[in-house]
């Protein structure tokens, strides 16, 4: 019976620290009853600020997260290590039949990754769960062609082509702040960018 168990998703980027929107998620996770909270990276500004930014969920949830421009991989560690959270920047976790992988970072800030190094972070994750019926990709910049880069940012050529060849059944981004909560499909897979509001949903 496990292979049809759904599981539920609350996703969210971009939340720089701010403890309103912290405390509306956390509200939203629980009154939702999720059972997984994906933080996909600029959790904080420039680094500062580290506090009850991951607490407040891992309270109550599993708490996957990745880097996004705003911090280091090594602060994520930190984080996820102090929370018994789990970072999925070139990593994976899995729950029942799903899979989840991620790479953090973009093309700017602190944490800057080129095309190449989010390609095979991505790749790295995806083969360990492969096999299992359900995926997600997460990510913090955006695909290439896609409806955040009204926002004059171009999106990321690996991000588009980890998605194409995976074909997750959704993939989640942040970064583009405007662009909060628009969604599109790239073949089989649906496309969220989960920036600021977060989405909840169930896979």
């Amino acid at each position: 019976m496990e292979k049809q168990r759904k599981t539920k998703i609350l996703a969210v980027g971009d939340i720089h620290a701010n403890s309103t929107s912290i405390k509306r998620l956390v509200e939203t996770a629980k009154k939702e009853n999720v059972d997984i909270v994906i933080l996909a990276g600029d959790l904080t500004i420039a680094e500062r600020d580290l506090k009850n930014i991951v607490g407040p969920f891992a309270k109550y949830h599993q708490v996957l997260l990745i880097p996004g421009n705003h911090e280091s991989v090594a602060t994520i560690d930190f984080l996820a290590e102090l929370y018994k959270a789990k970072n999925i920047h070139g990593s994976y976790f899995i729950k029942y039949n799903l899979g989840i992988f991620g790479a953090g970072g973009a093309d700017i800030g602190i944490h800057q990754v080129e095309e190449s190094e989010i390609s095979a972070l991505l790749k790295k994750g995806h083969e360990k769960i492969k096999n299992l019926e359900k995926k997600i990709m997460v990510t913090h910049i955006h695909p290439l062609g896609t409806k955040s880069e009204f926002s004059g940012f171009k999106g990321s050529k690996a991000v588009r082509k980890a998605i194409e060849e995976f074909q997750p059944d959704v993939a989640i981004h942040a970064h583009i702040h405007e662009a909060a909560g628009v969604e599109e499909q790239i073949g089989k897979t649906r496309v969220i960018n989960v920036s600021k509001k977060g989405k909840v949903f169930e896979v």
